[in-house]
């Protein structure tokens, strides 16, 4: 059953669901914005993958179907917790005839409407993730070694597998680029990846050597140390805006950053 969605408003968009009976969504918590009479709300801690392997093991009773769901519900809860994401998601279903939900981002910016057929997955950046069907499983991929400690950013990114729909948000406008219209690479501000395709590599490359161009770009561009790359054949979507761009803004506009022309790094906190 796919799921009839709407996005809808342009500097702060939202999305708006309309579930059939028995069709169910989830969220995670604060994303929610509005719902009809006869949509349910529910909070669990385990995501949908878990419930079913729960109810599989419930049926087949006894002791260890009840400490397998305790296991796999904890196991999420802390890669959830580490990756510093909400513990908990909202489920919605609809009962007595259609109803809908409202869901929205936590930044000004885009929303976008995934459609996932079950032979590729898709990896976000951390808190993108808005909502979608139940049939859509939502896990935690952590980039390991050299990519995670020199990308910063790119460390924790969100996973969704399986079949249906997922919505997610970013800040600014979006772009969608394929590395191979590009020679089959592109390079990227690490703060500017919302989502991609699985087949995409995704790593973190050093701008420049330690010598001085190096130390030039890190401290005169203004994109410190790092460059994401993106290489392969596969969807790539990207923001405008980076969370950390928005953050320096408004620290300006308010006055507690005095930044001289090299930008952050020889920046002065008045307080």
């Amino acid at each position: 059953m796919t799921l009839k969605q709407q996005i809808v408003g342009n500097a702060m968009q939202m999305a708006v669901c309309t579930l059939q009976p028995g069709q169910t969504v989830y969220c995670e918590a604060g994303k929610f914005l509005f719902k009809t009479a006869n949509v349910s709300m529910d909070t669990r801690l385990a995501g949908p993958g878990a419930q079913r392997q729960d109810q599989g093991g419930a049926a087949g009773g006894g002791m260890g179907g009840m400490l397998r769901q305790a296991m796999g519900t904890a196991m999420q809860v802390g890669q959830r917790v580490l990756a510093g994401e909400s513990i908990a998601f909202q489920y919605f279903s609809a009962s007595g005839g259609e109803g809908t939900v409202g869901f929205a981002g936590v930044l000004p910016g885009e929303m976008r409407a995934l459609e996932l057929d079950g032979s590729r997955a898709w990896y976000a950046e951390k808190d993108a993730f808005v909502a979608a069907e139940s049939t859509v499983d939502f896990g935690i991929a952590f980039q390991g070694g050299r990519t995670g400690t020199s990308g910063g950013e790119g460390f924790v990114l969100e996973k969704f597998t399986g079949r249906g729909t997922v919505i997610i948000a970013g800040a600014g406008n979006f772009i969608d680029l394929n590395p191979a219209d590009f020679g089959g690479r592109i390079e990227v501000d690490t703060g500017c990846i919302v989502a991609f395709e699985d087949g995409v590599r995704y790593g973190v490359q050093r701008i420049g050597g330690l010598n001085r161009q190096g130390i030039m770009n890190a401290v005169f561009g203004g994109e410190g140390l790092s460059l994401a790359t993106l290489e392969g054949d596969g969807r790539v979507i990207l923001q405008s805006m980076t969370i950390e761009g928005l953050a320096n803004a408004l620290k300006k506009a308010q006055g507690g950053d005095k930044q001289g022309p090299t930008g952050g790094l020889f920046s002065t906190h008045a307080g």
